[in-house]
């Protein structure tokens, strides 16, 4: 029998640094942006991935505003389903979320985690990834090279050296890895150094395979990142 992919989304977050003019009251991955909830936009794309078995979005306990949107965000034929166990940090979130899906699926199935605000994710880079993570041992993330110059700081924010960028790559979502595996590493791993799912891998002694992503593909962190948002999810929907 073949493994299945269920996408799990960490939404239990507040975005404190992506306050928006209009929705300032909300947290950034319910915030309209393109004419919907950032948060549905993110399903939507993972939704058009037809070898996604699930979609798992793990909300806060006392999360009072996914169920004003779950009628915006499409089902189709992938059951989208709603964990109200998230914890103090997207590490945390990721863990208890693992926890609740491994009730209905395998340890070898796999688990294909994004960030909710990454919102112009297209179904061509999922594929892309899951195309590469499948025959992998490991699995992998989607990860750019980086471009820009990179300076080290000192405490009074004066540029103190520059950093070779020629190894360095700048880590995407989405990132999967079999899910038996990866509830293990995060169960395993101190959380308060884990930023993401390959890094809890890593800590766990593996190599996962780096990605080509896209510079489009980016999260939505500050202010002026929804209106770039906004404008590719806009070129988005015109092609």
């Amino acid at each position: 029998m073949n493994a299945r992919i269920v996408a799990l989304v960490p939404a239990a977050g507040v975005g404190a640094r992506a306050v928006s003019p209009a929705d300032s009251a909300q947290p950034k991955q319910y915030q309209t942006i393109h004419g919907s909830p950032l948060l549905a936009h993110t399903v939507r794309a993972l939704a058009a991935c037809a070898r996604i078995a699930e979609i798992a979005v793990v909300v806060s306990p006392t999360d009072g505003w996914i169920d004003e949107i779950a009628l915006n965000v499409p089902s189709a034929q992938i059951p989208v389903s709603v964990l109200r166990c998230g914890g103090a940090s997207r590490a945390e979130s990721v863990r208890n979320g693992l926890a609740e899906v491994r009730r209905r699926y395998a340890d070898a199935d796999w688990v294909l985690v994004h960030d909710a605000a990454r919102c112009c994710i297209t179904p061509t880079l999922i594929d892309r990834l899951i195309d590469a993570c499948l025959p992998h041992q490991v699995g992998g993330l989607l990860a750019i090279p980086v471009a820009d110059t990179l300076k080290r700081a000192n405490g009074a924010h004066e540029s103190v050296a520059t950093v070779d960028r020629s190894m360095l790559w700048a880590a995407q979502t989405p990132q999967m890895f079999r899910l038996g595996t990866l509830l293990a590493a995060l169960q395993a791993a101190d959380l308060t150094g884990i930023t993401d799912e390959a890094s809890a891998m890593e800590a766990a002694g593996v190599t996962p395979q780096l990605v080509q992503g896209a510079s489009t593909n980016l999260k939505v962190t500050y202010p002026d990142d929804f209106t770039m948002a906004a404008a590719l999810l806009q070129r988005m929907d015109a092609h």
